[in-house]
């Protein structure tokens, strides 16, 4: 899955001369709590937080400077520095993005203009639905020495039990010619499943405790 999919096109903006009142005000609109700063051609040139804004507020004991803070323009506290990502990059790569770099957007540009955005929330919500964990079923876990074949033969068994594959997710297990499927399957009742595959030899992680019931 790629940025252009699951970006939101409509993106709120301010400018740099704009006041820091004019930015909380679109974010208390629109509920959203980051800003891209752009200029006239639409050139990403900053972007600015809800968490800049409370950084560089007046304390409760400073309350008095609150009015000026609030007329500053926005290019005062805005991060100069920002990391953006492109409408072809992969979802995966971004959400690289956030943990490296502890960011909790990413601007979408194309021939250097502002395309999009990207927030946590909204690659959260993408695996999610790629993982199918929004939709009622059940998770089965099993070790494997051979992906391909083993994709194969577990997928078959899931066509003769009549049982409809959710996702299947892979990720290496500690044993270095092991790895582990994560198969999340349409059914509350996953034990039919569980006994084919552990009958044809493979090792059921989880549920585990489902597997030798009679």
């Amino acid at each position: 899955m790629i940025a252009e999919q699951i970006m939101k096109r409509d993106v709120i903006t301010v400018t740099k001369a704009d006041s820091i009142e004019t930015a909380i005000h679109k974010m208390k609109t629109h509920h959203i709590r980051h800003l891209p700063v752009t200029d006239e051609e639409l050139h990403v040139i900053g972007i600015v937080t809800d968490r800049d804004i409370k950084r560089a507020s007046p304390g409760i004991f400073e309350q008095k400077h609150r009015s000026t803070f609030l007329t500053n323009r926005v290019e005062t506290i805005m991060e100069q520095d920002v990391i953006c990502a492109h409408p072809l990059d992969f979802v995966e790569e971004i959400s690289a993005s956030f943990y490296e770099h502890g960011i909790g957007c990413l601007p979408i540009v194309m021939n250097r203009k502002l395309s999009g955005i990207l927030t946590k929330t909204d690659v959260l919500r993408t695996f999610v639905r790629l993982t199918g964990a929004e939709q009622p079923g059940s998770q089965v876990e099993i070790k494997v020495t051979d992906i391909t074949k083993s994709l194969a033969d577990i997928s078959c068994m899931c066509r003769d039990l009549q049982l409809h594959i959710l996702s299947v997710l892979v990720y290496p297990d500690d044993a270095a010619a092991s790895n582990i499927l994560v198969f999340r399957i349409k059914t509350m009742n996953p034990l039919p499943f569980v006994r084919a595959v552990h009958e044809a030899g493979y090792h059921v992680l989880w549920p585990k405790h489902l597997r030798d019931q009679p």
